[in-house]
């Protein structure tokens, strides 16, 4: 029957009618990232050792994606007990709720809920609070712009949950939040213990378990987060992102979601009753995205050509702390300088194809302020011309696609972009 039903739709609907019947037949948790389709965050729970009723363990988030970094206000773990364990004592990070520990005379547990929501501390902690890996503020950078803040750790103390492999049982319905939604997380499977090298010493966990968080971008956000613009030295048009791309403006004053930089509201709304909310508020622009990028190409001669980014930050309500941006184009193998800029290829589609590039900002170039007069960052890339492959025509010296901290952007369509007089053409 299915395979008939299939045969019948192929007949009566156009193919991208039904490529698009398809696509919403999948979850979006499912979402495929073609950019880093093994990116991850795993979270492993190491048992340390047992106690009286229970065991000590040390719980670490390992983040495998190449362009997606959690920045502040940083990550909040939550699940749930498997039986009624309690959480002693932390290190390194505390539970956001202790819950009703009615029941315990004297020694109170520092987290009775039975779904505990756990975030790390802030830098400074005192020593004694501390372990390796914790008190960044839940911040955890990517493993190719800072490999050695890519993980985040804390210690737990877990009583009420017995004390050998055969008594222990994992916990379940991890929910990770960074802080707003945008993972799914798997269960918690037993596997390899966890081997730790200490100089020439090598000691491993008494058990371990290990669970994957994957993201889909259309659980973070019910629209797009950023868009694209494009501009060149030999055409006077700017083609703007397109109308709406992020969401179009409320004209209702009930339920605004815009504001323009030079409102008087705008100081009373970001010190209202809101001003905590990560939901953001931004600049009233036609496309209404909170990030725009800008490509600009400045120069084109006999050897070379040079473009502008200029990425703009539309959100009154958020800094955007190392941010990143991935570019597909066809030149960069042919890149010869970056000003403002660090790179890495990510060749997401094997060796031997140098289209996809990360991008991210050198020392002081790497904060993006709030919407404002500082809220923009600007770099420059200078690219080798090659004589096989370069032409002014079609839009080559565009990108085909633009990812900011490691989001998809809206680009314009190809039709509209710059063209080039048939004079200028090098």
């Amino acid at each position: 029957m299915e395979l008939e039903n299939a045969s019948f739709l192929s007949k009566v609907l156009t193919p991208w009618a039904l490529c698009l019947i398809l696509l919403s037949s999948l979850s979006s948790s499912e979402a495929y990232d073609s950019l880093d389709p093994n990116g991850n965050i795993t979270i492993k729970w190491d048992i340390m050792s047992w106690t009286p009723d229970g065991y000590v363990a040390v719980v670490t988030m390992y983040n495998y994606q190449q362009c997606r970094h959690i920045q502040p206000p940083g990550w909040q773990l939550s699940w749930t007990w498997a039986k009624k364990e309690v959480i002693w004592s932390m290190v390194g990070a505390l539970a956001t709720e202790q819950g009703d520990c009615s029941e315990f005379m004297g020694n109170v547990p520092h987290s009775c809920k039975q779904d505990p929501t756990v975030v790390d501390l802030l830098p400074g902690t005192p020593y004694n609070m501390q372990i390796a890996n914790c008190c960044k503020a839940g911040v955890i950078s990517t493993i190719n712009q800072d490999p050695a803040n890519a993980a985040s750790s804390f210690q737990l103390s877990v009583g009420r949950a017995g004390n050998t492999k055969k008594t222990v049982k994992a916990p379940k319905n991890f929910i990770l939040k960074t802080p707003g939604p945008g993972y799914t997380c798997g269960p918690a499977k037993l596997v390899e213990s966890t081997k730790f090298v200490n100089g020439r010493r090598i000691t491993e966990a008494l058990m371990t378990w290990s669970l994957t968080c994957t993201y889909s971008q259309f659980l973070a956000y019910k629209t797009p987060s950023c868009c694209v613009s494009l501009s060149s030295f030999y055409n006077d048009t700017v083609v703007d992102c397109p109308t709406c791309s992020c969401g179009c403006q409320n004209s209702n004053m009930k339920h605004r979601n815009c504001v323009k930089g030079d409102s008087p509201l705008l100081r009373s709304i970001l010190n209202g009753p809101g001003k905590y909310s990560y939901t953001p508020l931004v600049q009233c622009t036609s496309h209404m995205c909170p990030i725009r990028v800008h490509w600009h190409v400045m120069l084109n001669n006999k050897d070379y050509w040079r473009v502008k980014i200029t990425i703009t930050n539309l959100n009154y309500r958020m800094n955007y702390t190392q941010w990143n941006l991935a570019v597909q184009h066809p030149n960069f193998d042919n890149l010869a300088t970056l000003v403002g800029l660090n790179y890495k290829s990510l060749m997401p589609y094997g060796a031997g194809i140098n289209d996809t590039a990360m991008l991210w900002g050198v020392k002081n170039n790497d904060l993006l302020m709030t919407a404002g007069s500082y809220g923009n960052v600007q770099a420059e890339l200078l690219f080798r011309k090659d004589s096989n492959t370069f032409t002014s025509e079609k839009g080559y010296e565009f990108p085909r696609r633009v990812y900011f901290n490691g989001d998809n952007c809206v680009m314009p369509p190809p039709d509209a972009y710059p063209w080039v007089p048939n004079e200028e053409l090098l």
